[in-house]
């Protein structure tokens, strides 16, 4: 699948909603799991704005890639950022977006924490 790097160099990020457990299977509440790594996953929401343009990305991000208190409002690097085109066909509906993956969301606010160690 591809997979597009996303500049944020001049972009203004900040976290809309902090994170939370990226589940696989809804009902029976299975926790997402990075299919390389088998690290557990977490999405974090964040206000991406550039070019006079805003948008709310759900950034899905290995546990151990969170760093500093997350809370809204929180000024973040978001870095390794892709974006990757997704379709499928559920009940003859067919479904499109992007989905977009980071290496690490890290607080930019004086006095934020140190990564959590592995």
């Amino acid at each position: 699948m591809r997979q597009i790097p996303v500049d944020t160099s001049a972009a203004s990020v900040m976290v809309a909603q902090p994170p939370q457990p990226k589940v696989k299977d809804r009902r029976s509440g299975e926790r997402a799991m990075d299919a390389e790594t088998g690290a557990p996953l977490s999405t974090v929401d964040v206000m991406f704005a550039a070019n006079g343009e805003v948008e709310i990305l759900t950034v899905t991000v290995p546990e151990l890639g969170i760093s500093g208190e997350l809370v809204m409002g929180t000024p973040v690097a978001v870095t390794g950022l892709i974006a990757r085109p997704w379709e499928n066909e559920f009940n003859g509906q067919k479904r499109h977006g992007i989905a977009y993956r980071a290496v690490a969301v890290t607080s930019l606010a004086a006095g934020a924490s140190k990564p959590k160690a592995a």
